[in-house]
């Protein structure tokens, strides 16, 4: 899933793999807001899909099913527009990576931890994607150091978190002790539960990490970019899928878990890329930045809304610090004010 001024969410690849728009100071009318609270609404949704869909659906399954309904309509809309394919193998390298960093690893962590928490909750702590995102550019790149405003937000995003979560303390017996080898399989993954938060949080360092990695991309179509990064996380979630699920022994989904499934693919993965890139086009990166204020918001609405789930004033409280720490990391408001 969720952007930063310089890579995205759910998924994050996105801003790093699309050169910067030729306007020089792009503006957000009100066609760029309508297509940015679409897009957040189309975001927030994969978490609200994925409630639905793990009533039937293992986690692994869900999103092999995911990224393999993304990858053909994406190639689709290839095939439309006739972009060229590369055919350089290190190209093809490049994705494989990419695909783990910015679909395997996050989509697979956030669901697993839809498990344990509600989809809110993985809303508003997937929303410091911009967090890492910084700390991975600022040790890894020579263009994008920390500045005292950037930095001081890193760090009241991450008290946000620190609020939200604390530190989770596993239960005893510990995995690995004599008494936790005797405990069967399911015992083994109740006793992760506390760790779904930390989950959530790394599946946005994979995200931060996908962003800087995705910079290699720039001169490739984001389109085709989004359809072969689908289809490569695609091929490296079947063999762990049939291994960790054994899907074919499944009893068959409900029809309300299809239709989640096809939402959080055609919609929430699909046609959020081709948004996205619209929005990018039109309105330009800092402006996308906004973006990462609205899913969380758009997530809790649905899921307080139609799945009955609630959130503490802790976690509430948790998410206004992180978007204080967002806000002072976009600048603008801050800007405004000294003006």
């Amino acid at each position: 899933m969720q952007p930063t001024k310089d890579a995205t969410h759910s998924s994050p690849l996105e801003s790093q793999t699309v050169p910067r728009p030729s306007s020089p100071a792009p503006q957000m009318d009100g066609t760029s807001w309508l297509m940015l609270i679409v897009l957040s609404i189309l975001w927030g949704g994969s978490f609200f899909f994925t409630e639905i869909a793990l009533v039937d659906l293992p986690p692994l399954t869900l999103v092999l099913c995911r990224v393999t309904i993304a990858a053909i309509v994406l190639w689709w809309v290839v095939l439309l527009r006739t972009i060229a394919i590369p055919r350089d193998p290190k190209f093809w390298g490049a994705i494989l990576i990419m695909g783990a960093l910015n679909n395997l690893v996050p989509f697979s962590l956030i669901v697993w931890s839809q498990t344990h928490i509600t989809s809110g909750l993985a809303a508003i702590l997937n929303a410091t994607t911009p967090l890492f995102t910084l700390i991975i550019a600022h040790l890894a790149t020579d263009t994008e150091k920390l500045n005292l405003r950037k930095a001081s937000g890193v760090l009241i995003g991450f008290a946000g978190v620190v609020i939200i979560i604390g530190v989770p303390d596993l239960p005893n017996p510990q995995p690995g002790s004599d008494a936790a080898l005797a405990l069967p399989t399911a015992s083994w993954l109740a006793a992760l539960a506390p760790l779904a938060p930390i989950a959530v949080l790394l599946a946005a360092f994979s995200y931060g990490c996908a962003g800087v990695f995705g910079k290699r991309f720039g001169a490739t179509n984001p389109i085709l970019t989004a359809a072969a990064m689908t289809s490569a996380s695609s091929l490296l979630l079947i063999p762990l899928a049939a291994i960790i699920d054994t899907p074919w022994r499944l009893a068959p989904p409900s029809a309300d878990a299809i239709m989640a499934v096809f939402g959080i693919a055609g919609l929430s993965t699909a046609a959020a890329y081709i948004l996205y890139f619209a929005i990018l086009k039109r309105a330009g990166a800092s402006n996308l930045l906004l973006v990462t204020f609205l899913i969380p918001v758009s997530a809790i609405f649905l899921g307080v809304g139609l799945l009955g789930e609630t959130l503490s004033v802790q976690q509430l409280v948790g998410m206004g610090v992180i978007g204080a720490g967002l806000v002072a990391i976009d600048g603008r408001l801050i800007r405004k004010r000294v003006r």
